[in-house]
């Protein structure tokens, strides 16, 4: 349940109680309860709306919090958060690895 509590109202993760959202536990957070198999215990779509909300339309890149300056840090785990998320376009990616799931089976399983 701790995992679940981590989703705050504008939609985005904290990586404790009483914290600010951050981009980066898109990634720490939700890998975790894909793993566990207990990602429906978040709202998926309000959390795909704070990591878009926190990206550079302008300039590109992602920052931890909307209107922040962006890094590549919270660009990674963002899109990283999204493709765990399914959103369009972005090939899937081992929750364990950090890595897309085509190098993660070339790696260990040679395919």
């Amino acid at each position: 349940m701790w995992l679940c509590e981590r989703q705050v109202k504008s939609g985005g993760l904290n990586g404790r109680p009483e914290k600010l959202p951050d981009v980066c536990y898109s990634w720490w957070v939700l890998s975790s309860l894909i793993m566990i198999d207990r990602v429906h215990w978040i709202d998926k779509g309000k959390l795909v709306n704070f990591i878009l909300d926190c990206q550079d339309k302008e300039n590109g890149g992602i920052s931890d919090r909307p209107d922040d300056a962006v890094d590549v840090f919270h660009t990674y785990f963002g899109v990283a958060g999204l493709s765990l998320l399914e959103f369009p376009g972005l090939k899937a990616i081992d929750p364990a690895y950090a890595l897309p799931v085509d190098v993660v089976n070339r790696i260990f399983l040679g395919k």
